[in-house]
Order: C-alpha cells, then sequence, then structure tokens
C-alpha cells in the first residue's frame, strides 16, 4: 500500500483545523478584546493619544497594500505604534464628522492568548491581531483597506 505524501498530510491537517470551532474564552477575555479594540478606534476618533496607546502592543505593526499607479505594482506601507499614538495626538481622526464615525466591531476568533477581530471604520476596515499580553489585550498587527468608493 503506497505510503501518504507529506502534501496529503497538509493538506488533512489544515481541513482538520479549518473546521475546529472558536476557541472557549472568558467572559473576561471577550471584554478586554473589545476594550482594546474600542480605545483604538475610538481613541483615533476623539484624537486621545492614551487612549490609541492603551490598546497599542508597543512593537504594532499597521500595514495596508496599495498599488503604485505607474507600475501597477502591489506595494506594502507599514506604520508603528509611536506614529499611529503621535498621528492620534494630531488629530488625524477627528477630520471624521461624528455622524460617519462608525466603529462596527466583530470578534472573528480566539485561542489561548491570541485573537483576531474586525472593525468596520469610517472608510476602512481592519483586521486586528492582539495577545494577551502581561495579563492584558492589546493589538499586535492591523492589516486594512480602504472601502470601496460609491459611484
Amino acid at each position: 500500500m503506497p505510503r501518504p505524501t507529506c502534501l496529503l498530510a497538509v493538506a488533512t491537517l489544515t481541513a482538520t483545523v479549518a473546521i475546529r470551532p472558536l476557541a472557549a474564552q472568558t467572559a473576561a477575555d471577550s471584554a478586554g478584546i473589545h476594550e482594546a479594540a474600542m480605545n483604538y478606534i475610538e481613541g483615533w476618533y476623539a484624537g486621545d493619544a492614551a487612549r490609541m496607546e492603551k490598546a497599542l502592543h508597543p512593537e504594532l505593526a499597521k500595514r495596508v497594500v496599495t498599488t503604485d499607479a505607474r507600475s501597477g505594482r502591489s506595494q506594502l506601507e507599514s506604520i508603528g505604534a509611536m506614529t499611529l499614538v503621535l498621528r492620534t495626538r494630531a488629530g488625524g481622526g477627528m477630520h471624521t464628522p461624528v455622524e460617519a464615525q462608525t466603529k462596527d466591531y466583530r470578534l472573528l476568533d480566539v485561542f489561548a492568548n491570541a485573537a483576531v477581530a474586525r472593525i468596520t471604520a469610517s472608510d476602512w476596515v481592519d483586521f486586528l491581531e492582539l495577545a494577551k499580553w502581561n495579563g492584558r489585550w492589546v493589538i499586535v498587527n492591523v492589516l486594512w483597506e480602504y472601502k470601496p468608493k460609491a459611484p
């Protein structure tokens, strides 16, 4: 009988992981993840740098994929925690009118000390990767994308 190849074993493992239900989390974890996400988006809109800083791991990477207009090639733009805190302090999010300040939150997955959440904001969508770090939930990575412009 032929032995399974590594490729088949990986495919089976991937399928098993993909169908596993969300890992159980405590009410405190759910609340901590939600608090970090709200500190992030509400801090941005309010220009509250302290709230933003509280939400972020110091080594945060916030990234967006853009397309160069001349070459048509994708490029990755990235900022760190301190840049985001400084942009918040400068009032970057305060330019969004209050009625447009959406902050729809959805917890996508939690496993042990890692979580993924989604924030749908006024003009963009943020996918937040969070970690329980020194006993509290903080955002470690953000991958974001602009919403399509209405025609």
